[in-house]
């Protein structure tokens, strides 16, 4: 792993007190601090709702969002499979952030015997069944205007024309889309952040334990999951069945 950066690698703006003023998406660069995009989104949509799985982006996400007033849900789908130390930083936050409510859902589906280890034979039916058929029923429930997520364009090939307006089913918004690695590591750093500690380890995008390994130096952060079945993306975001 690489020397973690220090506090003067933060994005200048991130180290400042929340803006005070919101603006319009027309007005929006790269540079623009997440926290007006988080604001706006707040302002435009009421009824905005937040995803997690507590990765880095997930975690930095969460804090800024404080910072900008939110106050909504932070929902989180437990598949069954999720390291201990991904369970512990829940927990971590939930008792952080306890002005946001943290929701976990669950497909009610048994580690295993379930289809003679289909993370094996079929990761994309393991991932629809037990991530993205219980957020996607809790969302037709809830039927949020808009969806605050941490994605950012350097994680993958998939996510590099991330902007931080995405329209789909129901609007995305990606405070994070512009923001790398360094900035994110730093920030998290510098606010004394509780990042999952297995991240510090080189699991750079964790999802569940058997199909989710340390990331080698050169690799893309979501290299790690899913290795050698041709899959980087969980169907939450890409695909059919996508939010």
């Amino acid at each position: 792993m690489k020397t973690l950066p220090n506090a003067e690698r933060l994005p200048p703006k991130a180290q400042d007190s929340p803006p005070a003023q919101l603006s319009t998406p027309d007005a929006w660069s790269e540079e623009t601090d997440p926290r007006v995009v988080i604001r706006w989104a707040m302002e435009e949509y009421p009824d905005l709702l937040m995803t997690s799985a507590f990765n880095l982006n997930g975690v930095v996400l969460i804090d800024l969002a404080a910072q900008a007033g939110y106050t909504g849900e932070v929902v989180f789908v437990d598949t069954g499979y999720h390291f201990p130390e991904t369970l512990q930083t829940r927990e971590r936050l939930a008792a952080r952030y306890s002005q946001m409510r943290f929701v976990t859902l669950s497909a009610g589906l048994a580690p295993e015997p379930w289809g003679e280890e289909r993370y094996r034979s079929d990761p994309d039916g393991c991932c629809a069944a037990r991530k993205v058929a219980p957020l996607r029923e809790y969302l037709a429930r809830k039927n949020p205007s808009a969806l605050l997520n941490a994605r950012s364009r350097d994680q993958a090939a998939t996510r590099a024309g991330l902007g931080f307006l995405e329209p789909g089913e129901r609007l995305r918004v990606n405070p994070l889309a512009y923001w790398d690695r360094e900035q994110l590591e730093a920030y998290a750093r510098t606010r004394g952040l509780p990042v999952n500690p297995l991240y510090w380890s080189g699991f750079l995008s964790i999802g569940c334990w058997p199909c989710t390994r340390a990331v080698r130096p050169g690799e893309e952060a979501r290299a790690g999951r899913w290795e050698g079945q041709g899959k980087t993306e969980c169907g939450l975001w890409v695909g059919e069945k996508a939010l």
